[in-house]
């Protein structure tokens, strides 16, 4: 036979695992020290810079003209 299952209780478990899932996230992105969002920051900056370096026509209105 089949497992009697209590849906408020799965609700429940399911609620809690949803708010440990978005804590753990919350906790990954604002648990750090601020030399390592600098150096994420820094780190999306050179990428960027290397993406716009080479690209063959740059965009209008860049004021390099």
């Amino acid at each position: 036979m089949a497992e009697i299952v209590s849906l408020r209780q799965a609700r429940k478990q399911k609620a809690r695992a949803d708010k440990e899932r978005i804590a753990e996230q919350n906790r990954a992105l604002h648990g750090r020290s601020k030399a390592e969002k600098a150096r994420d920051v820094e780190a999306a900056r050179k990428s960027q810079d290397f993406v716009e370096g080479h690209r063959r026509e740059r965009p209008a209105g860049d004021g390099d003209a």
